[in-house]
């Protein structure tokens, strides 16, 4: 195999991507981990309180954290355990429940979030000016838009059976 293969510009910003993203993790989930969260716990809860009603249904969360529907199960019944979340059935179709952020849920996040955004300053916006960051937006959810289309609509990707 050619070494120059090893060079290509598509690796190096891919790999820059990547370690730019697992760095910032673990800088952001110390944080999180002193209020009791798991980075994916600390997903799921904002995904939640960022949706109407602070609820999802359990299909779309799964799809929003790229998440398996049995992954997606063992995350809210982690969070539920801890009063963060409760289930409820959908009065529309028995076979879909949503994940409902409770009380205590959104207190958790009040809680953390003076800190986590403090430490997404040092980490991360401060790095950049106004303007490179309108561009980074900009940039991140065309990407986003691209590899994970249902992450902005709040809705799981189609199934095969429901076509």
């Amino acid at each position: 195999m050619d070494a120059d293969v090893f060079d290509d510009p598509r690796l190096t910003v891919t790999g820059l991507f990547f370690e730019a993203h697992e760095g910032l993790i673990a800088k952001l989930a110390p944080t999180m981990e002193r209020a009791g969260l798991s980075p994916l716990d600390f997903g799921a809860l904002m995904r939640l309180t960022r949706s109407p009603g602070g609820r999802l249904r359990m299909t779309d969360l799964a799809a929003q954290l790229f998440l398996s529907t049995s992954g997606v199960t063992r995350v809210v019944d982690r969070l539920q355990r801890g009063g963060l979340v409760r289930r409820e059935s959908s009065p529309d179709d028995r076979r879909s429940t949503y994940a409902v952020l409770t009380a205590e849920g959104t207190g958790r996040l009040r809680g953390v979030l003076a800190d986590h955004l403090d430490d997404i300053e040092r980490w991360f916006t401060s790095l950049y000016t106004p303007e490179q960051l309108d561009t980074l937006v900009t940039d991140l959810r065309t990407l986003r838009d691209a590899v994970h289309p249902h992450a902005a609509k709040n809705t799981a990707p189609p199934s095969a059976t429901s076509v």
